[in-house]
């Protein structure tokens, strides 16, 4: 489970972009680890929003992943 923490978040500081759908850590993880089952991925993903490194983005129509701090994923106040 933390390597699997490990290798979300590096995906997240080193992707262009801001925001993930749950299908491209997915893939990021597989590409690591190819055994990895979407249910394991998905529980490290339910871990790090829990402690605060994530945090879920809503756009309306889905739910998307955000590395806390980067890019604008935090709600104005």
């Amino acid at each position: 489970m933390d390597e699997m923490k490990k290798i979300i978040v590096e995906f997240a500081e080193t992707s262009k972009k801001t925001k993930f759908y749950f299908k491209d850590i997915e893939k990021a993880v597989q590409k690591v680890n190819p055994d990895a089952k979407a249910r394991e991925i998905k529980k490290a993903c339910t871990a790090l929003i829990n402690d605060g490194t994530m945090i879920y983005f809503s756009t309306g129509s889905s739910t998307m992943y955000g590395l806390k701090g980067r890019g604008m994923t935090e709600d104005p106040e």
